[in-house]
């Protein structure tokens, strides 16, 4: 038939098209396994790190070591501090109760106990141990003396110190950290916690991270002002300017990506050579990983990788999928819309890869996903440029005329400021954040699968098939989210014990101090909670914050020097969860989750109340402290068949019965309600 095209050519076609999609994949797909690969290697310490210096794992040993700092010590409200000293074997943290003047580079020698840091009581809140293994130190010291053996002149780090110094004294420390930021990298710049709080919920937290953009900003500046030159003179400066940005940002993993990758496509630019963009970032990647695999495990590398991948991959294909609905859409005249789609496409099909090939990473790491960061990063993208290249430029004068970056400081904070409340604006809107919670890893897998299916080529049955992926690993998340379940976290003198129902929660804390608010908050975002119901306070003292609580649920009952909080005829209720107190002058509670029941008895004082009462007892039960064999006889023969202890049981004593179980020191117990 006339027109008809041939069935052999268009399979052709297609195929051909297929081979070219899956060549392009290839890359990504080498890559991708040897991340995997790279993150099942565990981290060891060398064999002359100073962690060899102490004669078991749990033990402590009096020391003295020598070494460098690595950077500036980290200051705390208390007046102490901690730092990174980098010996010739490893790498050890420094803990100063009383801070004094150090700097990055200066030579010291410290004595006092060393011991392993403590790790993470649960796998949803951060831990010492966890934190200082992805920077390759193994070890804590407890200064007992310090002394300064040398004072080296340090000029990078003097460096970014007057840079920050100087937007943060003429802009103050919100405007003035942001402008920093955007030149030095938020690893090195002070920043107020509110500021990455607003930008972490807003969806731009890249903007405050050095990366690839704030280079690629940076690049296209300096090449834009050496056109008029050779080739020489251009690769000259270009190098100069990526050498620039590796120097004031540091060498974190995600700006040696954004170096590796910059260099070897100036490279291939200015050689005439075709560069492919996918091909760059995995070599850069795969030389970084066999250099130093420790850096797969960062997760600011992670989010790097995958959002540089997304921009590859996917932006083109969404800004022509975005065309057509653009261009319906009654926008503006219709004179007017394919200006406006033009405009409009791009801008979206930009943080739309961006967050969809992130989205992984951020419900494995975070358990948070920010809803409105697309919108809001369309409506940031115009001031980011002019702001960074603006702040870059502002540093520089003032390292040679700060005069005359004072002068040019004030209308960049107007801009910094219009940035802030974008990012404040945005945080603030009704459901800025998805609380999904933090998804495990084989989910997290699924979902990539799925969401790797629409990356392919086009094919209803693969994307299909892809579909249905994503809707089953939602499916079996919503169903884990909802699922009835206590979570026990214990933390030498502090318990936390957080019962959910259908998706809400409750909360009882041992404690009231700053550390378990925020390990609450923690473990309620980690469990896809947004806000607790209510929460108990079993603590004498006062909460000294007691903002932290309240943000964290909507009731808080705390201790008094009356009454207990919950006595004998008071409860709490929401749907499905409640506590009621039993006894009138102790903290003995009934914890009730869905059709539940759990026997609460936070210390001995509670146990002898308890025990003087006649009502039937549940068959589960929480300890905070070690029974001893009369205390566990009376509970088995009261019927409690399932009992969690905070700690360890006393030494010496018997095994634990069947049916109990203990969190130890610093441990976590979890399971169906």
């Amino acid at each position: 038939m006339p027109g008809h095209q041939p069935a052999e050519p268009r399979l052709a076609a297609t195929a051909s098209r297929s081979s070219r999609h899956w060549a392009r994949l290839l890359p990504l797909a080498l890559g991708l396994a040897l991340v995997f690969w790279a993150c099942q290697r565990p981290l060891q310490p060398g064999p002359r790190d100073p962690v060899h210096r102490l004669p078991r794992e749990d033990a402590s040993a009096l020391v003295v070591l020598q070494g460098t700092l690595v950077a500036d010590p980290q200051r705390h409200p208390d007046g102490s501090c901690q730092a990174l000293l980098q010996t010739p074997g490893g790498r050890t943290e420094l803990r100063l109760s009383a801070c004094r003047k150090l700097q990055e580079g200066w030579r010291l020698r410290a004595s006092g106990e060393l011991r392993r840091p403590p790790a993470a009581p649960h796998p949803l809140l951060a831990g010492p141990a966890e934190r200082l293994a992805r920077q390759g130190c193994w070890t804590r010291l407890r200064v007992d003396s310090l002394e300064v053996l040398a004072r080296p002149a340090t000029p990078i780090a003097d460096l970014r110190r007057r840079i920050a110094d100087q937007f943060l004294t003429g802009a103050g420390p919100e405007r003035g950290g942001l402008l920093a930021a955007l030149v030095l990298g938020s690893a090195v710049v002070p920043l107020p916690q509110t500021l990455r709080e607003a930008f972490r919920a807003s969806g731009l937290s890249h903007a405050l991270a050095a990366s690839g953009f704030h280079l690629t900003v940076l690049l296209g500046a300096v090449l834009v002002v050496a056109r008029p030159f050779g080739r020489l003179m251009r690769l000259g400066l270009a190098a100069a300017a990526i050498l620039l940005f590796l120097v004031l940002a540091g060498p974190q993993p995600s700006v040696v990506r954004a170096v590796l990758m910059g260099g070897l496509a100036l490279g291939a630019r200015e050689a005439g050579l075709r560069g492919r963009p996918l091909g760059l970032l995995t070599l850069s990647a795969a030389a970084m990983l066999l250099l130093r695999p420790d850096w797969s495990q960062d997760v600011g590398f992670q989010l790097s990788v995958a959002a540089t991948a997304g921009l590859v991959v996917s932006a083109d294909p969404l800004e022509a999928a975005l065309r057509p609905p653009l261009e319906a859409l009654p926008l503006a005249p219709a004179a007017w819309r394919p200006k406006l789609t033009e405009l409009l496409a791009p801008a979206l099909a930009v943080p739309l890869a961006a967050s969809l090939w992130t989205l992984p990473l951020q419900l494995l790491h975070f358990g948070v996903v920010p809803l409105w960061a697309v919108p809001a990063n369309v409506v940031a993208t115009p001031l980011l440029t002019p702001l960074t290249l603006g702040a870059m430029a502002v540093a520089v004068v003032g390292l040679v005329a700060p005069p005359l970056a004072t002068l040019a400081l004030p209308p960049l904070a107007w801009l910094a400021q219009a940035l802030l409340s974008i990012a404040h604006g945005a945080a603030a809107l009704p459901m800025a954040q998805w609380h999904s919670g933090r998804v495990p890893l084989a989910l997290v897998v699924l979902f990539s699968l799925g969401l790797l299916g629409w990356a392919l080529p086009p094919s209803r049955r693969r994307r299909g098939g892809a579909l249905l992926l994503l809707l089953l690993t939602c499916a079996l998340h919503l169903h884990h989210l909802r699922a009835d379940a206590l979570v026990l976290v214990g933390d030498g003198p502090r318990a936390l014990l957080l019962a959910r129902h259908q998706g809400r929660g409750a909360l009882l804390s041992t404690q009231a101090d700053a550390s378990s608010c925020r390990h609450g908050q923690r473990l309620a975002q980690g469990l896809g909670i947004p806000r607790l119901d209510w929460l108990v306070l079993l603590d004498a003292v006062s909460p000294a914050d007691p903002a932290c609580w309240q943000r964290l649920a909507g009731v808080v009952v705390g201790e008094t020097e009356g009454p207990p909080p919950l006595a004998a005829g008071r409860q709490l209720e929401s749907p499905g969860l409640g506590a009621r107190g039993l006894t009138a002058d102790s903290q003995a509670l009934d914890l009730t989750i869905g059709r539940a029941h759990w026997l609460v008895l936070p210390n001995r004082q509670a146990f002898w109340s308890w025990r003087e009462q006649t009502l039937p007892a549940p068959a589960n039960a929480w300890l905070g402290f070690a029974p001893g064999a009369a205390e566990r006889r009376l509970l088995t023969q009261r019927g409690v068949r399932r009992v969690w202890l905070s700690g360890a049981p006393r030494p010496g004593a018997e095994p634990l019965a069947q049916g109990w179980q203990a969190t130890g020191a610093r441990g976590h117990l979890s399971g169906p309600a």
